[in-house]
Formats: structure tokens, sequence, C-alpha cells
């Protein structure tokens, strides 16, 4: 629920009380674009919960969804920079639009595996780390999405179908994949997207089954098709400022709480494609498991360039990354 300027000042100092006295309880806002039911929704749920708990209700987090603050991933940035909220969790592929670094996790078939994608995340946490520094930002945690595949209103069993599609995509990338590959492809947020799917505008979408059910994809895409074009993460991002004024208690707990959140989202992510599966299925949503070659072909022979463009755009600590990667 959105709250007046006004309110959230009040809110901010809140009176709480311990078993010996009362103190004063510092609210932060956080905000995602995504449901609470998701991953990067979970996310912000278990941390708000940590914080409570490792700060004794002295730090609160005041914690919305849905873009309900009106702030998109790709503003996230900009947005926590600015203090328009203490916090947020933003998808790294819409944030590479502007800072290309971010688009690591979302590069084609260069993690399609969980271990792969652990590697990469540790790979590019210091690179991370270091951009959100530039801009006032403290890194707190990292959320994994499921592999990407199709969701798409029929069937995509060959090149002429994958050519068929006016797809919804999450970054520069996989909008250009797209393209190569013969499709129209719009790199939308999720929340501009949803209008044109129901419209039948857009008749498919990149993104993980996770994605897709937190947006109830199957009433207008009852097909995924499992290419396992990567796994990218989320963000979550603090104000410094923000962070500094707090006691050293209370940063402390900060700290804590990120650490085990992120150590929980990566946990959590083994069994996730199990309940997407089943809870697609229940909703009456054909998975493809075995995508013909010829579909796969297409698309990794599409993203062949992908990777040498983002090395260009995302400058030293982007080739850094990808040399950790490629060590034996």
């Amino acid at each position: 629920m959105l709250r007046s300027p006004s309110f959230r000042l009040l809110a901010g100092v809140v009176i709480a009380f311990a078993g010996h006295g009362a103190f004063a309880a510092t609210t932060l806002t956080m905000t995602t674009e995504y449901p609470a039911t998701s991953m990067p929704g979970q996310g912000v749920s278990t941390f708000a919960d940590l914080v409570r708990s490792k700060s004794g209700g002295q730090v609160l987090i005041d914690a919305s969804f849905d873009a309900a603050r009106g702030i998109k991933s790709g503003d996230m940035i900009d947005a926590v920079q600015a203090r328009k909220v203490d916090a947020g969790d933003a998808f790294a592929g819409a944030l590479a639009a502007k800072y290309p670094l971010f688009g690591v996790s979302s590069l084609p078939f260069l993690a399609d595996s969980l271990s792969k994608a652990r590697a990469l995340n540790k790979s590019a946490r210091p690179a991370y780390e270091k951009l959100l520094a530039a801009h006032g930002q403290k890194l707190l945690y990292t959320t994994p999405w499921p592999a990407s595949g199709i969701w798409s209103k029929d069937k995509v069993d060959s090149v002429a179908a994958l050519k068929a599609l006016s797809i919804r995509t999450y970054d520069t990338t996989s909008q250009d994949v797209m393209q190569k590959a013969g499709a129209r492809a719009q790199n939308i947020s999720f929340a501009d997207a949803m209008p044109r799917i129901a419209s039948g505008e857009v008749n498919a979408v990149l993104s993980s089954g996770d994605g897709g059910a937190g947006r109830k994809l199957w009433e207008h895409l009852p097909r995924f098709a499992e290419i396992n074009y990567a796994m990218p993460v989320s963000v979550a991002t603090m104000n410094l400022q923000a962070y500094q004024a707090l006691d050293a208690k209370s940063r402390r707990a900060i700290d804590q709480a990120a650490a085990q959140t992120e150590a929980e989202q990566w946990k959590r992510i083994e069994g996730r494609l199990q309940q997407n599966y089943a809870n697609m299925r229940k909703n009456g949503v054909t998975i493809d498991t075995a995508v013909p070659m010829p579909v796969r072909k297409a698309l990794k022979d599409a993203a062949a360039d992908s990777v040498k463009q983002w090395e260009a755009a995302a400058g030293p600590d982007g080739l850094n990354i990808l040399k950790a990667m490629r060590r034996p």
C-alpha cells in the first residue's frame, strides 16, 4: 500500500517497546517490481523478517511489491541513489540497459546450470559492489532466477515458429538475440508487457517458469519451451547514507540479514524448478523439454556475437568476470 510522504516521515521513527523500556525503531523502505510470491519477492520478505529479528525490532523494513511505488527494475539504481526508497530489488538484466555490467548473468548460454550460475555470481560480485558504491549504494544480496525459457501461445517446434514470435525479452542482449533469430522482440518490463500480452500484440515471453507463474502467464501463453537460455539474477541494493546513518548494532543486523538472505535464496532455487513446473502443469501449461535441435541451433547461432558485444560495453571489469569463468 502506498503511503503519503508525511506518513512515511512519521513512520521513520516508531515507538516500540522492549521488556525493559521504549526505544526508537528506524523504518526503511524497500521495493521490487515483482510479486511477493516470486523469488525476488520472497527475498525481500526474508530480508525484512531477518532485519527485524536480528536488530531486536530496532530496524523495520517497509516492503512493497508489484512496482507499488512506481519503480521498475531498470530505474532502481537511480531511485535508490536519489533516496526515493532506502533499498530496492531489481532484475539485473533490466539494469544493464544503463549499466551494462549487470547484464553478465543474462548472457546467453553462459551459465546454463546452477553450478555455473553460482560460479558466475561469485566472480561478478566484486564488480557489482564497485559499481553500486560509485552510485552511493551498498550491495545487500543477489537472488537467482530459474533458467529462462520461452512462454508462448503456440508450440515453438521449428525455426519458422521461432520467427513467428512477437516476444518480450528482458534486456538488450536477449532482444538482439531474438531479433537475429528472426523473431520480433521488445525489451520491456513485465508491467509494460502484460497489457500487450493480454491484447495479443505480444505472443511470447522470455522468462523463467518462476517469473511467468508470478504473472499467471498461462492465462494467455499456455506453452513453455525449456531452452535454458540463462540463469540471471536480481540484485538488492541499499542507499549508503541510509546504511551509514544506522548505529553499529543496526548495521551489523543489516549485514547479517543480507548474508543469510543470499544463502537462503541460493538454497531456495534448488527445488524451485520442480515447484514451478508442478504449478505450471496444474494451471494447464504444456512444458516442452525436448526443444528441436534446429531451434536450439538457431538461438545459439544468433547469440554468437552477444558476449563480444557485452565485453565491449562492460569494459575491463566485465572481461575480468569472463576470464574468471573460463579458468579451469
